[in-house]
């Protein structure tokens, strides 16, 4: 075990799940791949405000945490398509009680 994972497990657990879901676009990510695979430009289209360097590096954060997978196809132009893997499908009861969450404190703050 790498002595940065031993840390991982030292530290709290929230703070460890943070760490890999946390930051304004990672969780919108997520949302977004529940129901299936994406393309960089549609993840540009569905989240407007985020560029593609900053949509990059998030993409290429969570594929290093195993949370996705990116998908390369051989063909001209080339596709790259991005999916949740089995262990970020794992996350998927977590992003839509955060998305519950989201509707509840909206409507709170709305009365």
């Amino acid at each position: 075990m790498k002595s940065d994972e031993k840390e991982n497990i030292r530290r709290c657990s929230v703070e460890v799940t943070l760490d890999v879901i946390g930051g304004k676009w990672k969780g919108v990510i997520l949302f977004h791949l529940i129901n299936g695979e994406i393309r960089l430009n549609q993840f540009l289209r569905l989240m407007p405000g985020l560029t593609q360097r900053m949509l990059t590096r998030q993409l290429r954060e969570l594929e290093a945490d195993g949370v996705i997978h990116r998908e390369v196809y051989k063909e001209v132009p080339p596709k790259v398509e991005y999916s949740l893997t089995e262990f970020g499908k794992s996350l998927v009861p977590i992003i839509l009680m955060m998305r519950d969450w989201g509707n509840q404190y909206r409507i709170q703050i709305e009365q």
